[in-house]
């Protein structure tokens, strides 16, 4: 058996990320990561969208798909749902995945498929020039904008939790060892499982730096915050559990809590597909014959083109 290194994770690729950029931590953490799970590189996919997080791909010594403007999260879902046996983790921008990709956000926790989903939130779409992203508060305005924002901002952790996400957690990118625990947390998670990681953009933000993060930010754990709900939670514990939650998720200024915020368990959407088909884990689409010995397809198709033949 071949001893996994760190450096076995890490492609021989120079990045061009701009020097202090938040996503250098992030891309680290992942990798020190999947290295302590000894997570096997050959059954490893990381996708992407587009911006400069959607990089990441190409920067990992594992299999990878840079997909499409907001799509990453249908195009993971996919990949897992065909081979439950793949270590799957979606990585976009706050842009990418909030902005033109709001909808699968939302659909994807409502089936709660077992993937970790990393959302690098530095406010700003960084690829095109830095206007404000669904994460810039209203009346901010940061070096790149002629103007105060004139939208609201979306609440990643409180978007997460009305849609169905069974772990929920912030991050923060300079903080790659705490970063790091939560990455292996999440993807140890049976089910969807969303961090969202706060980040400077050095080029573009200069609001939100890491002079300003620093004495700001800080760890629910280390304050006694309790993430986990029961099972077998009552409606009256439950309610108090997402005011709990609420509170912290909606804390920002002076005080800015980083860690999980929320984590049950709940049935994934590979397990629901399984009661109806009882051979998907034993036979997942991925794994199954195409075709017999002789080439010819194990499917008989004949049927369905006589009738497209009509």
């Amino acid at each position: 058996m071949i001893e996994l290194k760190l450096s076995d994770y890490k492609a021989e690729i120079h990045s061009d990320w701009c020097p202090g950029c938040g996503d250098y931590g992030i891309l680290n953490a992942l990798q020190m990561a999947l290295s302590e799970m000894k997570a096997d590189p050959t059954n490893t996919v990381v996708f992407s969208g587009i911006g400069c997080a959607a990089k990441t791909p190409h920067y990992m010594q594992t299999y990878g798909v840079h997909t499409l403007h907001g799509r990453v999260l249908p195009i993971a879902t996919g990949a897992k749902l065909a081979n439950p046996d793949l270590t799957v983790v979606a990585v976009g921008g706050d842009g990418d995945g909030l902005g033109i990709g709001a909808g699968h956000f939302v659909g994807s926790g409502r089936r709660n498929v077992d993937l970790l989903y990393l959302i690098y939130d530095n406010e700003v779409y960084g690829l095109t020039k830095g206007q404000a992203s669904p994460t810039l508060a209203l009346g901010e305005q940061p070096k790149s904008l002629p103007h105060p924002n004139a939208q609201g901002r979306i609440n990643p952790l409180m978007l997460a939790l009305s849609a169905g996400y069974t772990f929920i957690a912030r991050a923060y990118a300079y903080d790659v060892k705490h970063l790091k625990a939560l990455i292996k947390a999440g993807i140890e998670h049976k089910g969807l499982a969303v961090i969202d990681v706060l980040q400077p953009c050095p080029t573009y933000n200069n609001l939100h730096t890491k002079e300003w993060f620093g004495p700001r930010v800080y760890k629910l754990e280390e304050e006694g915050y309790d993430p986990n709900v029961p099972a077998d939670a009552s409606e009256e514990e439950r309610a108090a559990r997402i005011a709990a939650f609420a509170a912290k998720a909606a804390e920002w200024g002076e005080r800015i809590p980083i860690g999980i915020f929320w984590q049950e368990e709940v049935s994934t959407f590979q397990e629901r597909i399984a009661a109806h088909q009882p051979d998907y884990f034993a036979a997942p689409p991925a794994k199954r014959r195409i075709m017999r010995e002789d080439g010819r397809p194990v499917a008989n198709l004949e049927a369905i083109f006589a009738e497209l033949a009509l």
